[in-house]
């Protein structure tokens, strides 16, 4: 297996693995199954054996399972790894609730994740997203606060606009923007990728495959019980329209010898070398697959064709990203 490369997040900021693995799949949050735990700990160890030091988790994953999954393989090699952590959801009975993002419950969320994650210092802290009850400059200026006292090195935000993006970083320069973003979720282009590259700040891209739309296994109708079933995107002829739509990445897939997985991340891989794409996975057999699409590039007729097949806009029905 190859070991994949290093780029640095942000004009200023550490050098890291060009892919990161999402680490949320190892621990029930939506209600899902859980999963192995002996598997999952060997996942994450095997990513950091083949250079993917960029582990991202959070500490309503699981009511703090992720966070205790991550420490338990990071221990006695604490230096491999780069851990991004968010804050802020809350969870009852594996339902969104909403958020808590005052400054006091922020103090409160850090020192509970130290412990799950067993380290004295979180490389990267970033709130899950706002939502205006909080000012952003509160927010900021408490993650500030905590890279002050040493127990945070790095401040990340996740899921915001171009506006808050650019208030954060005056507040503290912000190292990295975590965003859902694919050959299907494009919207970010328009005004949300430019600020970030304006202003020197790497991008933490998940979502590749649109949440398996562009894996080129999903098939219509989808079990009545698939959560899937939630979202437009996913419904009706929206999903009929949207599978057509999928079959040229499974054509070219097919010409270049590879799963339109590996297509999906290959593309967002090509977007930039500011973009890191952050792949779920949550068993050993993933990676050889995930970390060989770091590889694949497109001829300037190819990523043409793509971007013209999936412009913004032509998938049809809300992203299942927004709540």
């Amino acid at each position: 297996m190859t070991t994949v490369s290093k780029i640095n997040l942000g004009k200023n900021g550490p050098l890291v693995s060009k892919l990161g693995l999402g680490c949320m799949r190892m621990s029930s949050v939506w209600g899902s199954t859980l999963n192995d735990e002996n598997e999952s700990v060997a996942t994450i160890q095997a990513a950091l054996d083949n250079g993917i030091n960029f582990l991202n988790t959070g500490d309503f994953y699981g009511s703090g399972h992720n966070e205790l999954l991550v420490g338990r393989a990071i221990k006695g090699r604490r230096d491999d790894a780069f851990i991004s952590v968010k804050f802020g959801a809350i969870f009852h009975n594996h339902q969104w609730i909403g958020l808590d993002l005052r400054p006091i419950a922020i103090k409160n969320f850090i020192n509970y994740s130290l412990v799950r994650l067993g380290v004295e210092t979180i490389d990267l802290y970033q709130p899950c997203r706002m939502d205006n009850s909080v000012p952003v400059e509160d927010v900021i200026g408490t993650v500030a606060d905590l890279i002050e006292e040493g127990k945070v090195r790095y401040l990340g935000v996740s899921e915001i606009n171009a506006e808050q993006l650019r208030l954060a970083n005056s507040v503290h320069p912000v190292t990295a923007l975590e965003i859902g973003y694919s050959l299907a979720d494009r919207q970010i282009e328009n005004d949300l990728l430019p600020a970030a590259k304006e202003l020197g700040i790497g991008v933490v891209a998940f979502a590749n495959t649109a949440e398996g739309l562009l894996t080129g296994e999903m098939k219509a109708p989808l079990a009545a019980h698939d959560y899937h079933n939630h979202f437009s995107r996913f419904q009706g002829d929206n999903l009929l329209k949207n599978l057509e739509k999928v079959e040229l990445l499974k054509e070219m897939a097919r010409d270049k010898g590879c799963t339109s997985t590996q297509l999906a991340i290959a593309w967002v891989n090509a977007q930039g070398e500011y973009i890191m794409p952050l792949v779920s996975m949550s068993r050993r057999t993933r990676l050889p697959e995930n970390i060989a699409a770091m590889a694949i590039e497109f001829t300037p007729e190819e990523m043409n064709k793509l971007n013209l097949h999936f412009s913004q806009g032509a998938i049809l029905g809300s992203t299942y990203l927004q709540r």
